[in-house]
């Protein structure tokens, strides 16, 4: 298995190598690299994960990379279910956005084409080393390398300053959270001398609960920052500045993801700290309403779509938090079809209409680009909670373990926030491919994309619509599945628990909330009762803080970039650096300078000159050994 895993890991280095170090000579030709070395560990990770199925694990070490002393890490892998689960989940999604790219691309020059899908491939290596890596220092590596590659990627257009911005950004604000995760990791070592998950796991009791708590809550401050929670969540809308199908892979399937992936793998950790567990659960639950309000009212098709994505993950977080780490991951799972889908298909309308993102300029485009608007709204029923697609399995399992496990007003904000999702959601659908157009000129160009973007868009509208069902599979479905893992003892009562009996009434409400916020939407702004725009004046003080994004980006400004700016230029430049630094160094050179010219004027040039000082220094000399 070792072999296979090598491959899966490798494959994806070995495209990004090629099309990097040859970009010059591959050209237009780079995705004949980039996308075998995506579909190949695909297929691998296929097979990997029906060896898993039938109960074979892995647990080894390629090599020992670091060997000091007592402090021993190695390049190894952990192949269980949580990890099968997620590679097969990165590079399925992964290989159908390169295909997709190959189109949505095809304007870039020939070095940018190939430099893009270098870029991609590397995503994709970081991403499959940080899932089976089998110590949390290669997770790290992965952790980095993927923060790493948004950065070229979200910035992948550096000449437009926005997207320049947007990915420093992104690097910034992961820097923050990273700073909490590698004091966990030091933690780890220094009371449980490994890093290595089996030996840190297995001596997990003998933490005391107050430094399980802080350590699972440093971890968290990590996944806070990769994964877009609250604080720490302003750095993915504007991701929306890369590449559409850049969007796609980082939202979908890679980077965001690795929290929650983290906190799951963490959880004989976060067993031990009950108060982290409910930090967790808050932090997500606050996060999905945050996000999904701001997405009530934003115009920008891509920006909607990021902001579900935070408010997305944010139940994962709740699943995870209430220790249905399995609910959490099935989530993770589902949602990677449906929003890579909504991203793919974002994409297909903002081709065909020479980059356009406002949706209050289109309406009417379903005439025109039937594909996209068909797969486009199979994405928009799965999230919204729609059975039986994919999100209803998912969001309604992680909504019944908050449930059964007490966490009644977690559950209250999980199921406002689904009603909210169905709204936005189908207000983005019904503003872009329905009504009448509002711009003739956008109407006119609007044109279907070719197969290479459509296909793509039809495979994974297809596992929208049927990942979910998953959950039916005989001993637990999928997270039977996770559970051999994952749960234990309450936990994997409380997961028996919450399926016995069928649909029951909480499902009954979720559904209703899904249906209750696709009918608002399409009274609004389909018929127009109420209008719109009359309840925005109506409701302008709430309406115009949705819009300002609760005005959190010009608060940081205030509170912490503008004085580290201010400070950085006023005292460390001015004072620091031109005064006291440069002060130092210019005043060495003056000082040498000085002595030179005084000695200069001594080089006369004339031996008369030479003759005389010799004498001189000669009665000196023979004065002080008579005196002395």
């Amino acid at each position: 298995m070792l072999y296979l895993i090598l491959a899966v890991v490798l494959i994806p280095l070995l495209g990004a190598a090629i099309n990097g170090l040859f970009c010059w000579k591959i050209g237009k030709k780079a995705h004949l690299v980039a996308v075998p070395a995506i579909a190949v560990p695909a297929v691998i990770s296929l097979i990997l994960f029906f060896k898993v199925a039938h109960g074979h694990r892995f647990d080894g070490t390629f090599y020992w990379w670091i060997s000091v002393g007592n402090f021993k890490i190695p390049i190894g892998f952990l192949l269980d279910e949580l990890s099968a689960v997620m590679i097969v989940t990165v590079t399925f999604v992964a290989t159908w956005i390169h295909i997709y790219s190959i189109g949505y691309m095809d304007h870039e020059t020939d070095r940018g084409y190939a430099k893009y899908f270098c870029y991609l491939n590397l995503f994709v290596f970081f991403m499959l080393t940080l899932v089976l890596a089998n110590n949390y220092l290669l997770l790290f590596v992965g952790w980095e390398g993927v923060g790493l590659c948004s950065y070229l990627l979200i910035g992948y257009w550096y000449e437009k300053t926005s997207a320049a911005n947007a990915g420093m950004k992104a690097f910034i604000t992961n820097r923050i959270g990273d700073f909490g995760f590698m004091v966990a990791l030091f933690l780890i070592y220094k009371h449980l001398g490994s890093l290595i998950y089996h030996d840190v796991f297995s001596q997990a009791h003998i933490l005391s609960v107050p430094l399980a708590t802080l350590i699972t809550l440093l971890l968290f401050m990590g996944a806070t920052g990769k994964s877009a929670q609250i604080p720490l969540y302003v750095w993915l809308p504007d991701a929306m500045e890369g590449p559409t199908p850049v969007s796609s892979l980082i939202h979908a399937a890679t980077m965001v993801t690795a929290g929650v992936y983290m906190v799951a793998r963490s959880h004989v950790l976060y067993n031990l700290a009950p108060l982290s567990m409910e930090v967790v659960a808050t932090i997500g639950a606050a996060t999905a309403m945050f996000a999904a309000s701001m997405a009530l009212v934003n115009n920008d098709l891509k920006r909607v779509l990021a902001y579900s994505t935070v408010s997305q993950l944010g139940y994962m977080f709740v699943g995870v938090g209430v220790g249905a780490y399995a609910a959490g991951i099935f989530h993770l799972f589902t949602h990677a079809f449906f929003k890579g889908l909504m991203f793919l298909c974002a994409g297909s309308v903002m081709h065909a209409l020479h980059g356009e993102l406002n949706m209050q300029k289109m309406g009417g485009l379903y005439n025109k680009m039937k594909i996209t608007a068909i797969t486009f709204i199979i994405g928009a029923l799965a999230i919204s909670g729609v059975p039986p697609l994919a999100g209803f399995w998912s969001k309604d399992s992680i909504l019944h373990h908050a449930f059964v496990s007490g966490h009644k007003i977690i559950w209250f904000i999980g199921t406002v926030t689904a009603a909210m999702t169905a709204f936005y959601m189908f207000r983005l659908i019904f503003l872009t491919f329905f009504g009448k157009p509002r711009d003739a000129h956008l109407y006119e160009i609007a044109h279907e994309n070719p197969p290479v973007m459509t296909i793509p868009l039809m495979v994974l509208a297809f596992f929208s619509a049927v990942a979910g069902l998953a959950a039916l599979l005989p001993e637990g479905g999928f997270e039977g599945f996770l559970n051999r893992i994952l749960a234990s003892g309450e936990l994997e009562h409380m997961a028996h628990t919450v399926h016995e009996g069928g649909a029951g009434i909480l499902i009954l409400v979720s559904v209703l909330v899904a249906v209750f916020g696709i009918a608002l939407a399409y009274s609004m702004y389909i018929k127009y009762t109420p209008d719109p725009k009359k309840l925005a004046y109506t409701l302008r003080p709430i309406y115009v803080l949705l819009y300002n994004k609760y005005y959190v980006d010009e608060l940081y400004f205030a509170l912490f970039i503008n004085p580290t700016v201010g400070i950085s230029r006023n005292v460390l430049w001015k004072i620091v650096d031109v005064i006291f630094i440069d002060g130092i160094v210019n005043g060495v050179a003056y000082l040498c300078s000085l002595v030179g010219n005084l000695i200069r004027k001594i080089q006369t040039g004339f031996i008369p000159d030479y003759a005389w000082a010799i004498l001189v220094g000669i009665i000196i000399v023979c004065g002080l050994k008579i005196i002395f």
